[in-house]
């Protein structure tokens, strides 16, 4: 567990992304979708939060026109995913989100070069927001959705870095209390979170730093086998 939250911090430090998507898988295995979602919330929040700080001056950006209404649609999303989190079969969930990281990657290596521009961003970016926060509602991993949304646009490193990390604090933000009103959430599981927090700060300043050392051809392959990987997993349920 603590090598699967470090290597998630280290992909998030450099792409702004990653953690939920290395870690709830190894934490899923040990504890259970509903606990592993619940326990990564604290560090989503914060990591995020750190994030988005860091790169706050992106906000200003006219690219960014997008994302209130993309925002609010992922608000909605999550209340709806997180009542799938507690009434549908936990293997049905898993199945679905390795599915989609599977449909996820298909798209970047049929099409690796299309580009959505604003107009399209602000008409359909309420519903991806929709559906980026149902499926962090229901399995704690919103980047299939959300993350091929904003990479779609052709965004700088820094500008995808605040989006996604904006999108992902906000969810984690709203699930919260969400969690809390469907009965899943423990006490246990937010002090277990302030836990998993050491070694995701101790390592996430390595991915920052290693971001500057590799192009963002390579991370962007990178991410591609990662989620390529995970996805059969879920799929055959190793």
């Amino acid at each position: 567990m603590l090598l699967a939250l470090g290597a998630g911090a280290v992909v998030k430090g450099a792409t702004g992304m990653g953690l939920p998507l290395v870690a709830l898988p190894v934490l899923t295995a040990v504890f259970g979708l509903q606990h592993a979602v619940g326990l990564m919330t604290i560090p989503l929040i914060v990591t995020n939060a750190w994030q988005v700080w860091r790169f706050r001056a992106e906000a200003e950006t006219p690219r960014m026109a997008f994302m209130p209404w993309f925002l609010v649609g992922g608000a909605l999303g999550i209340m709806l995913g997180t009542w799938a989190l507690t009434s549908l079969p936990e293997r049905l969930l898993v199945l679905g989100l390795g599915v989609i990281l599977l449909a996820y990657v298909g798209l970047r290596l049929v099409t690796p070069h299309w580009s959505l521009n604003l107009a399209m961003a602000k008409r359909f970016g309420p519903l991806a927001g929709l559906g980026g926060g149902t499926l962090q509602g229901a399995t704690g991993i919103s980047a299939p959705i959300g993350v091929t949304f904003i990479h779609a646009m052709g965004l700088e490193r820094a500008a995808h870095v605040y989006a996604v990390s904006a999108m992902f604090l906000l969810f984690s933000v709203v699930q919260l209390p969400a969690l809390f009103v469907a009965g899943v959430m423990q006490p246990l599981w937010l002090l277990q979170g302030l836990l998993a927090l050491v070694p995701i700060l101790i390592f996430m300043p390595i991915g920052q730093w290693a971001s500057g050392k590799l192009s963002r051809t390579a991370f962007d392959r990178m991410i591609l086998v990662f989620l390529g990987v995970i996805g059969v997993k879920m799929v055959l349920g190793l």
